[in-house]
């Protein structure tokens, strides 16, 4: 039997600070709940804001995927392995932390905010070379269609582990369709960008999130236009190597 784990948008996580304004669906940084340590290999979910200029001074990661997904503005990323690109609202970018590597992340605008949401995967194998790709989210001008943008194999050169799957899509008032699980065993985590929908039977409103356990397939319907939903499919066992 399916089991739903919600996390609605005011009870998540919020640190404040003069340089960004964090909302945390999953323990990080200060905020710490131990009954929110992460959903299976989802470890990090970030709905962030970046005044202009702000940002992520050089720091360092390892054995982690970060994907980072502009919903306003755009951001400047730079990492010690020679990557430097602008990531602007439509674009996705994942950075493969692998062995290690330094780098940041600032707001590109003087005055416009950032805003972007920051997701760490445990990554399916440890030390393995750095990279960082920078690619597209589906055109929100396709309607109704839930696409696939990272995924197992080169979904337009966006991967993180092989098990692991990203959909995105815009959605009209009462559009129905289901998700169906591509991986025995997987869990699935939904986040709401903008509108409302039910999902199996269930209310989720803007920045809304619930993580589903043992389910084949799930049921949705969308409240109101230009709905956005983010759809994560992933292993629940991080140890999983398969």
């Amino acid at each position: 039997m399916a089991q739903y784990i919600y996390h609605k948008a005011d009870t998540r996580g919020h640190d404040h600070h003069e340089w960004l304004d964090s909302k945390k669906t999953f323990s990080f940084g200060d905020y710490y709940n131990p009954e929110r340590m992460g959903f299976g290999a989802l470890r990090v979910l970030n709905d962030d804001t970046l005044p202009g200029r702000k940002g992520f001074g050089s720091h360092p990661h390892d054995n982690m995927e970060i994907i980072s997904i502009p919903l306003k503005g755009s951001l400047v990323h730079e990492d010690s392995v020679g990557n430097k690109a602008i990531a602007a609202t439509g674009s996705v970018q994942v950075m493969h932390a692998g062995s290690g590597l330094f780098h940041s992340e600032y707001n590109n605008s003087v005055e416009e905010e950032a805003e972007f949401l920051q997701i760490w995967i445990y990554p399916e194998d440890l030390n393995t070379s750095p990279r960082y790709t920078l690619g597209v989210l589906p055109l929100i001008t396709d309607v109704d269609v839930l696409h696939t943008f990272i995924g197992p194999g080169s979904l337009d050169g966006l991967t993180v582990r092989k098990d692991t799957w990203f959909s995105y899509g815009v959605f009209s008032s009462g559009h129905t369709f289901n998700y169906v699980i591509r991986k025995a065993a997987n869990g699935i985590d939904v986040f709401v960008i903008s509108g409302s929908f039910f999902v199996d039977g269930k209310l989720l409103s803007q920045r809304d999130g619930m993580g589903i356990r043992n389910a084949t397939a799930i049921d949705i319907e969308t409240l109101g236009a230009e709905a956005r939903l983010l759809v994560i499919e992933i292993p629940m066992d991080i140890h999983d190597q398969n």
